[in-house]
């Protein structure tokens, strides 16, 4: 197994705000407590989420590290700003280009 394919644990969140999308990617980092802590913010870029329908996928190695991060965004940022439209078991990360 990659070390990707660890990081399975994934929540897509929708916003229509560029730089929730920036808070979000530290905060993912912030939570993730496995080796490859900058793989949860994978395909996260500005065009990832312009091409997703002002969406961001984030995937950790961990259940309990996903559930953090949705806790600290929530505490964090103002549920008007961000939704989380999706949650999966079974999704595991991809290496960039």
């Amino acid at each position: 197994m990659t070390t990707h394919a660890m990081y399975k644990y994934s929540v897509t969140i929708k916003t229509d705000d560029l730089a929730v999308v920036h808070c979000l990617r530290g905060l993912s980092q912030f939570d993730e407590q496995g080796p490859k802590r900058a793989i949860p913010w994978g395909h996260t870029k500005e065009s990832d989420w312009m091409g997703d329908n002002k969406q961001v996928t984030f995937r950790f190695s961990s259940p309990v590290y996903r559930d953090a991060f949705v806790k600290e965004v929530g505490r964090l940022l103002p549920l008007t700003l961000w939704s989380e439209t999706k949650r999966s078991d079974s999704d595991p990360a991809s290496r960039a280009r």
